[in-house]
């Protein structure tokens, strides 16, 4: 018995090293995979990657996560990216316009809603945007951020702008002049919008609905604004063309976009409040 025992497992030692010497039995080789995502999307997507390592452990994403209008910079700078995830789509309609897109890659991802928010118990006079005029200090993010952008749609809309039609050449100071000299805080993102409010260094502020996920107990949401007054809140994914990248790379960039945007993936986006139903 010890004989054969011994037998077996030289056996097996000789079928692993041949296993090993052919590859077929080798670890997949590590790839990394380079995505730029808005800041308002990187709790959902830091999610989905822990999902998507489970069955690709070999597959290492790297986000960089910031506004989307200093995102599309880098990625017309030259920045090395294969996944590009907006939260506007006039970011995504320049890259396509340059030629950085991976044409029939584009895909409206989800769906999101501005929100006026106050820390929980601040006892703000401020109910929404028509009177946010109201509170001492406002967080807002810059007009190059999307945030930022809805917000002054929605001001205009409102009519607290008479004649000017552009919201991302609309500045802070005339954000705040517009509301009767209000305190302006601006922000690089909606991330830092946020944080600018928990922390209490703003009465109110300006985010996304998916941004509250985490926060229910730290926020009072004051107003829900309506997509009659900022325009449809859609964040669209696509890959971006990297010459740096290998076949390899590339491969694994595709097949996380379409994990991305999976039924599986879906479930997650609205655990995290962004509205999917839209999508076809």
């Amino acid at each position: 018995m010890k004989k054969r025992f011994k037998s077996r497992l030289i056996a097996a030692f000789l079928v692993a090293a041949l296993l090993s010497g052919c590859g077929m039995g080798s670890k997949k080789e590590d790839i990394e995979i380079q995505a730029f995502i808005a800041a308002s999307l990187n709790k959902v997507m830091t999610e989905l990657a822990e999902q998507y390592n489970r069955s690709h452990p070999n597959v290492h994403i790297l986000y960089n996560a910031d506004s989307s209008g200093k995102l599309l910079a880098q990625i017309q700078e030259g920045y090395a990216c294969d996944i590009f995830f907006s939260a506007d789509e006039k970011q995504m309609d320049q890259l396509e316009a340059d030629g950085l897109l991976i044409e029939g890659t584009r895909a409206d991802a989800v769906k999101n809603q501005l929100a006026v928010v106050a820390l929980k118990g601040s006892g703000t006079k401020v109910t929404g945007l028509e009177n946010i005029g109201r509170a001492k200090s406002i967080a807002l993010a810059g007009a190059g951020a999307p945030v930022g952008k809805y917000t002054r749609q929605a001001l205009i809309k409102l009519g607290f702008f008479d004649g000017q039609t552009e919201p991302s050449e609309i500045t802070a100071k005339q954000v705040s002049e517009a509301l009767g000299g209000v305190e302006i805080s601006e922000q690089d993102n909606v991330s830092k919008a946020l944080m600018a409010v928990i922390e209490g260094s703003c009465e109110v502020g300006t985010v996304y609905d998916s941004d509250l996920y985490g926060y229910e107990d730290k926020l009072d949401i004051l107003q829900m604004v309506d997509c009659s007054l900022t325009g449809d809140v859609i964040c669209p994914i696509a890959r971006v063309v990297n010459e740096e990248a290998g076949d390899a790379q590339a491969k694994a960039a595709d097949d996380f976009l379409s994990f991305v945007l999976s039924d599986e993936a879906k479930k997650i986006f609205e655990a995290y409040d962004f509205d999917v139903d839209f999508r076809r």
